[in-house]
Parts: C-alpha cells; structure tokens; sequence
C-alpha cells in the first residue's frame, strides 16, 4: 500500500495545511478518506483526478471532512473526463440520510452515467479481495468513525485512520499492532471535548504499540510547539509520501 497525504489541517484556513484528508493506494484500488475544502484541488496538485478515486470515506460529516464531496461528485458529472466506473461512498451510521440532503441540496450531484454504492458501516468489516475495511464508532459524533484497512491476508499491512475522535478503548483496540497510524491531535497540550491532545495520544499508542504514527488535523496550537517528538511519532506534512 502507499499512503499520500493531501491535507493535515482543519477547519481554521490556513496556507500550510489542507484540511486533512489522505489518499491510499490499494491493490484494489485508491481509497480517498475524508474530502474537506480543497480536497479536490490537492488531488489535482499532487497528479491524480477524481476518476483514480474508487471509494470515499467519510469519517463524519463536519463541513472541513466533507464539503468538497460536491466537487468531486459534480466534476464526476460534468468534468473534462466524465466517469463510467462505479464509486462507493463509505460512512457511518446516517450515510444514506446525509447523501440524500447532499444531493436536494445540490440537485446536479445525481450520479449521471456511473453507479453510486453507499456503503453504511458504523462498526464492521468488509472485504474487497486482498483488502478488508474494519471500522469502529469513535467519540466524536454519532456517526463518527475510525477505519483499519489491511491488504493481504497473511500477514498483511494494517493501516490505521481516526477521524476525529477523542480517547476510547475501541478505538486501541482496532489500532493494536498497526503498521501506520494517521491520528487527529488537534493540540499539543489543550483539551477540547471528542479531539485528541498529545497526552491521549500517547495513552493510545502505548496501548495499542503501532509500529508509526502520524500526527495530523492539526490545529495552529502546533505552529507554536517547541518540543520534541519521538519515534514512533511524526508531525504530518501535507504532500508527505509513505510505502507501506
């Protein structure tokens, strides 16, 4: 698998950080999770158009996780390239409601000449050939969820993505033994409800032992930071590429 990552931010703008998003290359195919403001642009920036995606997932359904989902379904309509191959769009409890709204919302969103699968999982796994999904609900919003995907079946690579989501034992658990976990640690050292600081983090990772984590949906706070990060931890980069 490989791992890019389009964007480590939020919802406060900012010139350095998209809002966090990743695209992961699968023998399956590419897994987009989470498409907040700009998500679309990156994809662009970074060599890829919205006809390379084959799923999204949406980890919940806050404006900076998914608004840019109206650009990349109206650009699968109405594009340079239009699409013929079918996308499945991933979520969590309330997916087919919340797709529904989308679309009276924006009435040209209505998938022309391609299938649309919605695909509700708020705790569950699925397979796709060489690659499973694993999802667990996490502390954030109701439908909110963190995601495992594996590819092979022995031994294979597990990586890890949390959505946003504060401390929980569900959330160790689909962690345990990851090859890469990208983790929400909005702040350093602030705590806000239903968001990871530092210190959760480290409670997580010391738990659940994944061999890397990368840290991202990072709040200006980290702009600030002065302190030192060490292994297994990484401070998220937009554009950072990772082999797994």
């Amino acid at each position: 698998m490989k791992l890019k990552i389009l964007g480590t931010g939020t919802a406060t703008p900012s010139l350095q950080r998209a809002s966090s998003s990743y695209l992961l290359s699968t023998t399956w195919g590419n897994i987009l999770v989470d498409i907040g403001p700009s998500v679309v642009r990156r994809l662009l920036e970074y060599g890829y158009t919205t006809d390379d995606v084959d799923m999204v997932v949406l980890t919940h359904f806050h404006p900076d996780h998914t608004v840019d989902l109206a650009t990349f379904l109206f650009a699968s309509n109405y594009g340079e390239v239009t699409r013929k191959k079918p996308l499945i769009l991933l979520g969590g409890q309330g997916l087919e409601g919340f797709y529904e709204n989308f679309v009276r919302l924006y009435r040209w969103l209505s998938p022309v000449g391609y299938d649309l699968i919605l695909k509700s999982l708020p705790a569950g796994e699925w397979s796709l050939g060489e690659v499973s999904i694993k999802t667990s609900k996490t502390n954030h919003n109701p439908e909110s969820i963190a995601l495992r995907v594996t590819e092979g079946k022995r031994e294979g690579k597990r990586i890890v993505f949390t959505g946003d989501t504060d401390f929980s034992k569900d959330l160790v658990a689909l962690a345990e033994g990851a090859d890469l976990m990208v983790s929400e640690c909005s702040f350093p050292e602030r705590k806000v409800k239903g968001h990871l600081n530092l210190a959760d983090l480290q409670r997580i990772v010391k738990e659940a032992k994944p061999r890397q984590v990368i840290l991202s949906h990072l709040y200006p706070d980290w702009d600030a930071f002065d302190g030192v990060l060490h292994a297994p931890f990484l401070l998220g980069i937009d554009g950072l590429d990772i082999e797994l």
